[in-house]
């Protein structure tokens, strides 16, 4: 009897899988964007490279924008203006 429900479960997960695959497949072709949004917009990132073009410290653009440093280092690398 147990191995019955564990072939049961078994179907059931990959039934789940097979649906939620199907649903972003879907979900992409309507054009859909999956993921996190970005925290900077292209209008920020260019803000703060004129400061730092400006010799602003990256700490205090940082503390400006409300992101850390890093999370500023890797949008100023990502999005090229």
């Amino acid at each position: 009897m147990d191995k019955c429900s564990d072939l049961l479960a078994e179907l059931e997960r990959s039934l789940i899988q097979e649906r939620t695959k199907a649903g972003r497949v879907a979900a992409q072709a309507r054009g859909v964007k999956m993921g996190r949004k970005p925290l900077l917009t292209t209008q920020q990132v260019a803000y703060a490279r004129k400061l730092i073009e400006d010799e602003e410290s990256p700490r205090v653009i940082a503390g400006l924008l409300k992101v850390s440093r890093r999370t500023l280092y890797r949008a100023l690398a990502a999005i090229k203006v």
